[in-house]
């Protein structure tokens, strides 16, 4: 049996979309959506790739204007169970790439479906372009996705506004200034659900990495709010934690101000496959204790004398 990703796009996968589709879509043929489906490269295609076939041909099957298709999607949806077909929620991930891909112009009823759709699977690479398209009215959506009862949706509002997003695309007004998706975070700071949390930890690292000023105003607002919300501004700081920011080390009891550094010994080149051993002297000036963070960080010399 096979585990690739890509395979979750599989035959039983596609007959049971097709029952669903002919319960919605009028005079839809099952067999004529499956030869479609499994061109002569299927087998060659990808996850992603696999996705955007899918979408394609399922948009050749529904109405061209998007509100009349969003109706059928919208009835689509409802029949679904979370995990009740082949493959669990990964294969539906052709359903927020169509709303992606085919109704941009269209913000109430993407956005209508997107709610619903990403409790069945994530939506958070396909609201990125609503948030470059319509950014005032999606990002007030997000503040009130903030909010939901479904910790899926409140999820969305942080992960889909993430300025650094892993393999989506970039937002880079929000790397610029990153303010106008702060209320979304503030409402999810305490959030039950530790899913959300760690989505608003990494938003907040994404934002350290362009702005650290701003991670370290909420770290200094927040911290000592309750212990949830410190593991959250912990795992938020992370980055600038091993930068040694001098701003975060202070508000977390770190600072070298009272340490001395020496005796440092440590071979001068060392080959690839070898073993460096070092060993330094750490002392403490001060006459109480401190706590003490140590970072080292290995540099290997790459072409042209450069270091990397």
């Amino acid at each position: 049996m096979s585990t690739l990703l890509k395979d979750t796009f599989s035959p039983s996968f596609f007959q049971a979309l097709c029952q669903e589709l002919k319960a919605v879509i009028p005079n839809f043929s099952s067999n004529r959506f499956t030869e479609e489906i499994y061109t002569r490269d299927w087998e060659s295609k990808e996850l992603k790739q696999r996705m955007l076939h899918t979408t394609t041909v399922l948009h050749r099957y529904m109405p061209a204007s998007f509100p009349a298709a969003a109706k059928l999607l919208d009835q689509l949806i409802a029949r679904l169970q979370p995990g009740a077909l082949p493959g669990g929620g990964l294969p539906w991930m052709f359903l927020p790439d169509y709303v992606e891909q085919y109704g941009i112009e269209h913000f109430g009823e993407s956005v209508a479906l997107f709610e619903k759709i990403t409790q069945l699977v994530s939506c958070e690479f396909a609201v990125r372009p609503f948030l470059i398209r319509h950014t005032d009215a999606m990002i007030q959506q997000m503040i009130r996705w903030s909010k939901h009862p479904n910790h899926h949706v409140r999820r969305l509002a942080s992960e889909g506004s993430r300025p650094r997003l892993p393999w989506a695309i970039a937002l880079p007004a929000f790397k610029k200034d990153p303010r106008p998706a702060l209320p979304i975070l503030e409402n999810l700071k305490r959030d039950p659900s530790d899913y959300v949390r760690r989505s608003v930890a990494n938003h907040l690292n994404d934002i350290a990495k362009d702005n650290p000023q701003i991670l370290i105003e909420f770290v200094r607002a927040w911290k000592g709010e309750d212990p949830q919300t410190d593991a959250l501004l912990k795992h938020a700081s992370r980055t600038l934690l091993k930068q040694g920011d001098p701003a975060i080390l202070e508000l977390y009891g770190l600072n070298a101000r009272h340490l001395e550094v020496s005796a440092i010994k440590h071979k001068r080149k060392v080959k690839m496959g070898e073993t460096l051993d070092f060993s330094f002297r750490l002392a403490n000036t001060h006459k109480k204790p401190v706590t003490v963070r140590i970072e080292y960080a290995m540099y290997f010399l790459r072409q042209k004398d450069k270091f990397g």
